[in-house]
């Protein structure tokens, strides 16, 4: 799918290519809203205006180029630029961190969270992987209240995907910042989830492998909670541990 962006008023001539992904088709206005929202390259989620297909004719409508249009300018060269997603050295992992805190503007207000319901997330977000069932090949990324309750569960080919249909859900339903909730992911956590997740006012994300150390190093910066191994009723806390309490007996 390839997600193009430009100012209201922009026509489609002139609209500006940002990405092609391989993804699961479907949510696709989700996946390109939470994109431009977690690589920054809208300053709000209100900003977004309208996201819709391409206006192609009917008969050549393929329904894989979605159309972002924000209310503000918007400088791509800067998305060009940033280096998000070009972090797997540690000189450029430093530089990457400092972007998303820039990014970021405040770190997340996520109260303590019970560690039994950190432990019940994978089983949780398992549990509402349809497609997953069906193929055993998709990733899955879930949003959750404090008390473990599901709230958006998204399934994409891609884990980072995955996690911009969740947020890019809640930015179409005006729920950022995400302060009050929790993310899970089905597989690994990488920089680029810790990076998406901050960048969507999360303070809490579990995944069911093992975390990489410059998703360790973000997340302890940006104040997040990163869990990982989590499994059989049991996780790693990596960083703020602090935030997860045990409030219920096990």
């Amino acid at each position: 799918m390839e997600i193009r962006v430009g100012p209201v008023g922009t026509a489609d001539d002139d609209l500006v290519q940002l990405a092609v992904t391989m993804r699961t088709p479907g949510n696709d206005f989700e996946l390109a809203a939470g994109f431009v929202v977690t690589e920054g390259i809208v300053g709000q989620p209100a900003a977004i205006v309208s996201v819709a297909y391409c206006g192609l004719p009917a008969e050549q409508q393929e329904y894989n180029i979605v159309t972002v249009r924000s209310a503000e300018p918007i400088d791509v060269d800067r998305q060009r630029r940033n280096v998000f997603t070009t972090s797997s050295c540690g000189i450029c992992g430093k530089a990457s961190i400092d972007a998303v805190e820039v990014a970021c503007h405040r770190m997340p207000v996520l109260g303590d969270v019970d560690a039994t319901v950190v432990a019940a997330l994978p089983d949780a977000l398992r549990g509402a992987q349809d497609l997953f069932s069906k193929t055993g090949g998709l990733h899955a990324a879930g949003l959750f209240t404090p008390d473990g309750d599901r709230v958006a569960v998204r399934e994409d080919i891609g884990r980072h995907n995955a996690v911009d249909k969740v947020i890019g859900w809640a930015a179409l339903e005006g729920r950022l910042p995400l302060d009050e909730h929790l993310l899970a992911v089905s597989g690994r956590c990488s920089f680029e989830i810790v990076q998406k997740a901050a960048m969507g006012g999360i303070g809490l994300v579990v995944g069911v492998s093992a975390p990489s150390s410059l998703a360790i190093a973000a997340a302890d910066r940006l104040g997040m909670t990163l869990a990982g191994f989590a499994r059989d009723g049991r996780f790693n806390a990596y960083t703020r541990p602090g935030r997860v309490v045990t409030l219920r007996a096990l």
